[in-house]
């Protein structure tokens, strides 16, 4: 029963996005708060169909931690639904994405309307300054900078290595640096689409401030965000 249940919120989740998505696409051309609210609206939808179909809700915890203006979120990443949360909390969030990304019919329209950031993984070098040059620009519009310093899903209590784009963005942007852990992995895996009844809790921690050297800033990151995920898996096994 619940592998139908998942199903249906997959048809429920994409088969807005086509509609909502088509049906909104003159405001493309319209002024960008427009498309945020559209946005917005698609995601609340998804979460609504998540919690009716699939008896998973979700728990932002440490909201009060999020700085005013630009800022830089470096989140652990275990499934799809990391990158939609943060609509929740944050003004204006711009995540990282692969540049392929913006080619997708509809996902790829909005995603370049909202300007998020756009890099090519192939580019190396190149691609690191791009994103760093594109963060910055951003955070100084008061955009929030959403970044997965593991650079890809893992699966809950995988300790993935950090990729040193994190790094960078924090030595550049001049901004807080805000820790996020969760545990959305349990209940939306990175792969398939089964989706298990329970809580997601997202928890936001105290930001590390700017002016820590490189290793002490990615240490510090490190162990912030991999205890306190950590703690919400034990958590949910006990």
């Amino acid at each position: 029963m619940q592998a139908l249940r998942s199903f249906i919120f997959t048809l429920w989740m994409y088969g807005l996005m086509v509609v909502m998505g088509l049906l909104f696409l003159p405001l493309l051309a319209g002024p960008v708060p427009w498309v945020k609210v559209v946005v917005l609206l698609w995601i609340r939808l998804v979460f609504w169909g998540l919690r009716v179909f699939c008896g998973v809700t979700l728990r932002i915890e440490g909201k009060e931690h999020l700085p005013k203006g630009g800022a830089l979120i470096a989140c652990k990443h275990q499934a799809m639904v990391d990158v939609l949360w943060p609509w929740l909390v944050c003004d204006f969030p711009a995540l990282i994405f692969k540049k392929e990304l913006s080619l997708m019919p509809i996902f790829g329209w909005y995603a370049l309307k909202l300007q998020n950031v756009m890099i090519d993984r192939g580019g190396y070098a190149t691609a690191l300054r791009s994103m760093v040059r594109q963060s910055i620009a951003l955070a100084e519009q008061d955009r929030q900078i959403l970044i997965f310093p593991e650079g890809t899903r893992g699966e809950p209590g995988a300790a993935l290595p950090y990729k040193p784009g994190v790094a960078a963005l924090y030595m550049q942007m001049n901004t807080p640096c805000v820790p996020v852990a969760l545990n959305s992995g349990l209940h939306w895996p990175a792969h398939g689409m089964m989706r298990t009844p329970g809580v997601i809790t997202v928890r936001i921690l105290p930001p590390i401030a700017p002016g820590l050297k490189r290793k002490e800033f990615m240490q510090t990151l490190q162990d912030k965000i991999e205890s306190a995920s950590a703690e919400l898996l034990a958590d949910e096994i006990c």
